[in-house]
């Protein structure tokens, strides 16, 4: 039975070991039936441009093509740390660059997947960085800044974000369920796969004309539990499954 592997919040860095070798292990041991892997967003801690090697990203992105040399379909999503990801990566890691938000059929079943952010309209700062980040003149104007700048500005960046977290309500800083509804309807799906939120579980979505849909929330990568939630579908659904690494 084909199957397909989803991700989100790995939040990848040099100074995240456990996840990092994680990651490496659980793309390298994926089954003979997995037809494709979604990586809906905040695949690394912080992204500055496609242009950015290292090393360490390096092999990352090698570890992304040898799954593409298997004939595994590789898509990744934009999250609200790494939304300058840029085709350029894809391509170097092997697969594509997926919309922010795509329908796509998840073994044979109508899916919309997304990274989530935009789902949590309630918090209205965010929601104003999110418009300007997301603004291609802005991306250019930091794309046109030297490597090392960018670096400093994504870490203030960085920083300013989780005070900013810290200091938030716990509702406005998940999906307002209106907005749910909204985007399941407008895609015309039942069935909505998402992260950001680190609240991994299933929740019912009740659709116009009386349909019921489903909204599965994946988890992020702890790097001191050895944990994470991802997504296994097939054609008989989808399952949120406990990971769990040294």
């Amino acid at each position: 039975m084909a199957r397909a592997l989803l991700l989100s919040d790995v939040h990848l860095a040099p100074d995240l070991p456990r996840c990092s070798e994680a990651l490496k292990a659980l793309l390298r041991d994926l089954p003979a039936d997995c037809e494709a892997v979604y990586v809906l967003g905040d695949l690394f801690e912080v992204w500055v441009g496609d242009d950015h090697h290292t090393p360490y990203l390096d092999d990352i992105c090698e570890t992304f093509r040898s799954v593409g040399a298997r004939g595994i379909s590789l898509a990744f999503c934009h999250g609200n740390r790494d939304f300058l990801l840029g085709a350029s990566f894809a391509e170097r890691a092997g697969g594509r660059l997926m919309a922010e938000a795509e329908v796509v059929e998840l073994c044979g079943t109508p899916t919309l997947l997304m990274h989530g952010d935009q789902l949590c309209t309630l918090d209205a700062a965010y929601m104003a960085f999110r418009a300007q980040s997301r603004n291609p003149a802005w991306q250019q104007q930091m794309l046109s800044q030297p490597l090392e700048q960018r670096l400093m500005v994504a870490e203030m960046m960085r920083m300013k974000s989780q005070m900013a977290n810290s200091n938030k309500a716990e509702n406005i800083m998940d999906v307002t369920q209106d907005e749910v509804v909204r985007v399941m309807a407008e895609a015309g799906v039942e069935r909505l796969i998402h992260g950001h939120t680190h609240r991994p579980g299933r929740h019912q979505v009740e659709l116009p004309g009386d349909m019921s849909g489903e909204r599965l929330v994946l988890g992020d990568w702890r790097e001191h539990e050895g944990t994470a939630v991802i997504a296994w579908a097939t054609a008989e659904g989808v399952e949120l499954r406990d990971y769990s690494f040294r």
